[in-house]
């Protein structure tokens, strides 16, 4: 079930957010000023923080900062619902990490609206991230493949030779032949996916 922090000191506004979420079957914590709220962050690792600016003990701008500043918690959305609107209280929290901006009174169509944009964002993110790492794992194996074969090609050539020339070799060249052997099964260690 998706968990939705909703930090807000007005009880009543708070009351009203937390009763639309649990009404669209979120799961929902609530935190009546921002320290509070971090501690909840903390705790429970929320899906998405839905914020109130002015606040006593840590204001909202402190708690964006706070788990932007956190690597469990800095890609976490973010919305801010505040009555403060203008146009440098929202900039102000767009550069501290917010993801929205919602300005009370503001309606459950775009409560809703605001927190489906920013799980639809979440989900293009972890896609693109998904279809990087999976290129990266692809040309690893790749070349970690090529690397093995190459090694083993080399080593299995190298004891044929051993094996077929060595009457006619004279002792430098065997010892040469088996430390060159020696050096590749090393590298075969060393790029091995499976050693432990």
């Amino acid at each position: 079930m998706t968990k939705i922090l909703v930090i807000e000191d007005q009880e009543d506004v708070r009351r009203v957010i937390v009763e639309m979420l649990i009404a669209e079957n979120f799961y929902v914590m609530d935190a009546e000023n921002g320290q509070v709220g971090i501690e909840l962050i903390q705790a429970e690792i929320p899906d998405l923080i839905i914020c109130d600016i002015t606040m006593p003990k840590l204001d909202g701008y402190e708690v964006v900062s706070w788990s932007r500043e956190n690597p469990e918690t800095e890609a976490i959305p973010f919305i801010f619902v505040t009555a403060k609107a203008s146009q440098s209280d929202i900039r102000q929290g767009i550069e501290l990490g917010a993801d929205d901006y919602l300005i009370k009174p503001f309606t459950r169509a775009d409560l809703l609206g605001a927190i489906t944009a920013r799980f639809e964002k979440q989900e293009i993110i972890n896609r693109q991230t998904q279809r990087k790492i999976n290129q990266y794992y692809n040309y690893i194996t790749q070349s970690t493949s090529n690397e093995l074969c190459n090694s083993l090609q080399k080593i299995m050539s190298i004891s044929k030779k051993l094996i077929d020339n060595y009457e006619l070799m004279d002792k430098d060249e065997i010892l040469k032949n088996l430390k060159e052997i020696s050096t590749l099964s090393e590298r075969l260690q060393e790029i091995n996916p499976n050693k432990s």
